[in-house]
Formats: C-alpha cells, sequence, structure tokens
C-alpha cells in the first residue's frame, strides 16, 4: 500500500497515551467591557460591616486603561487597586517616597499604614523581604507576614489576611479618623500577593465572584498573572465564600420566621409548617378515586373484569 493511502487508511495518534487524571477546563478570564473613555468599567458594592468603609468612594476607580497605557518600569512600582489597598513587588515596599506617600498616591491622602508581605517559608527571598520590612518598621509603618509552604496554601490563608487588613484599617479609623491604605507585596507583586487582594475583593464585596476580582486586579496592575492553579485556588475559595453566604442567609430567614410569630403562639404565613409528603400523597389518591367514579358512572361492564366464554 503506498504510503499516501496508508496514512489516510488509520486514525492519527494524536498523543502519548498515559494514565493520569484529565486536566480540568481552562478558567478563561474575559476583559471587562469598556465605557466610552475607553476604561474598564468594574463596578463595587461593599458590605458595609466595618465603619472605615463609609467613608470609601469608588467613584472613578479605575482611571487609566492598563493595557493601553501600561509600561514595563511599572513592573516595579505599586498600584491602586482600591482607595485603601495597594499592590506591588517588593520594590515597592522599600520606597521611602511611595510609603510616605510622595510618588504614587492621589496628593493629599497621605501614605501607607501598614504593609502585608506574602512570602515562601524558609526561602531565600524570604530573607530579602525581611530588609523591607526593616525600611517600613524604619518609619512607623505597621508590618505584618504571611508565610507559606506553597501557594496551594493560601487557600487556608486568604481568611487571616482579610482579616490583618480590615482589622488594621478599623482600628486606624477609629484613632485617627481617616481612613488608612495597605500595601500587599510578594517578590514580584504578580502571582501570591494578587491572590491574597482578589480573595479580599471577593469576600468583601457583594457583587464580585472570583472571575470579576482577576478582572479589576489586571485592571489596576496589568501585569498581575493568574496561573492555572491560581485560577482553580480563587475558584474553590468563591464556593466557599458561596456556601458560607447561602448558610447565614438561611439563619437569618429563619431567625426572621421565629419573630414573625403572632404572641398566641401560632405560626404566620412566614412560619407557617410544610405539608407533610404523606399528606400530600393522601390527597393524590382520594383524587384520582374521584376521578374514576366520575368516569366509569353510567356503564354496564366493570373494566379489567374477565368474562365467562
Amino acid at each position: 500500500m503506498p504510503s499516501d493511502l496508508e496514512t489516510f487508511s488509520y486514525p492519527h495518534k494524536a498523543a502519548a497515551y498515559s494514565y493520569r487524571v484529565p486536566t480540568p477546563p481552562r478558567i478563561v478570564v474575559p476583559p471587562p467591557a469598556l465605557n466610552s473613555e475607553a476604561l474598564p468599567e468594574i463596578s463595587l458594592l461593599a458590605f458595609r460591616s466595618a465603619n472605615f468603609l463609609d467613608s470609601v468612594n469608588y467613584n472613578n476607580l479605575i482611571t487609566q486603561n492598563a493595557l493601553l497605557e501600561w509600561t514595563y518600569e511599572r513592573r516595579r512600582e505599586a498600584q491602586m487597586v482600591l482607595p485603601y489597598l495597594y499592590l506591588g513587588p517588593m520594590t515597592a515596599a522599600k520606597d521611602e517616597r511611595f510609603l510616605r506617600g510622595q510618588a504614587g498616591h492621589v496628593p493629599g491622602q497621605g501614605g501607607i499604614t501598614m504593609v502585608l508581605g506574602v512570602r515562601q517559608r524558609h526561602s531565600f527571598e524570604s530573607k530579602l523581604m525581611n530588609g523591607a520590612l526593616r525600611k517600613a518598621q524604619e518609619m512607623g509603618i505597621e508590618c505584618r507576614t504571611v508565610d507559606l509552604a506553597s501557594n496551594q496554601d493560601l487557600i487556608h490563608s486568604f481568611p487571616e489576611t482579610t482579616a490583618l487588613i480590615n482589622d488594621h484599617l478599623a482600628r486606624h479609623y477609629n484613632t485617627s479618623g481617616q481612613v488608612g491604605k495597605v500595601l500587599v507585596f510578594c517578590e514580584s507583586g504578580n502571582e501570591r500577593s494578587a491572590g491574597v487582594v482578589a480573595a479580599y475583593l471577593m469576600e468583601t464585596h457583594t457583587d464580585v465572584d472570583f472571575i470579576k476580582a482577576m478582572q479589576l486586579v489586571q485592571a489596576q496592575r496589568f501585569c498581575a498573572n493568574f496561573d492555572d492553579a491560581m485560577k482553580r485556588l480563587l475558584q474553590g475559595y468563591w464556593d466557599i465564600l458561596r456556601a458560607k453566604r447561602q448558610v447565614a442567609a438561611v439563619h437569618a430567614a429563619g431567625v426572621w420566621a421565629e419573630t414573625t410569630a403572632d404572641p398566641a403562639g401560632m405560626p404566620t404565613n412566614g412560619n407557617r409548617p410544610k405539608r407533610s409528603l404523606q399528606r400530600d400523597e393522601d390527597e393524590d389518591m382520594e383524587g384520582m378515586a374521584h376521578d374514576d367514579v366520575e368516569r366509569f358512572d353510567g356503564r354496564s361492564f366493570a373494566p379489567f373484569m374477565d368474562h365467562s366464554l
């Protein structure tokens, strides 16, 4: 058989056979919609559970198109994700002008009040981060760190990092009456720290899922990199948050139903017990019996009975 006919006579072998677990589908993060000024249009609705959030202005949150105006040098700087939350590399944590609010901030809004470092445990980069933390401590800035054995530990650390950020902002607002600013950073400012900021957005905003969180982070810091593992990590954390909110909503509905009972103890419409399944089946069977009576009424024979030959 000629070689060309042999090629088309047998199915092609696409790839080597393997016994590994099938790869999950990739998570695609589409670019956000643009407004009339060609700027990403992303709206936010925050939980008003903290007092400092009442003073936050979310208007004009995204003031530039990172895709069109981004330059390579900006990777070494920190960018504002929220008016009180910044994301950047370790070099930004060493920049005294940035920490004081003299560069990279909206004029007149003060500097960084806390730095949160996300680092790999027992690595050379974690030792380098000590220099950045020492600089912030010398300037009187609160310093916190989260040590990870691997990126998979992030999902266990997300509640801790969110609590650290909110607790600091609440304390700073109570003592000074002004909203503080937190810088979240890692070695590059593009991976672990970006995941922490995305998780914070999901946990503190009612209308932000894991896709929208990554969209906002990349709209503010274009070089932020969410690989497939980080995307699935944020997706898993979003599922956890949704489950917690559903449980809280059911509990709140149950409390509300208890408060709507009348003084006599009889349940109102909001707390009326459901009919049992047995009652529903009995009522259905009674209805079928009545239907049979009406159907065969007036007939001279009974259905499904044998006649003698």
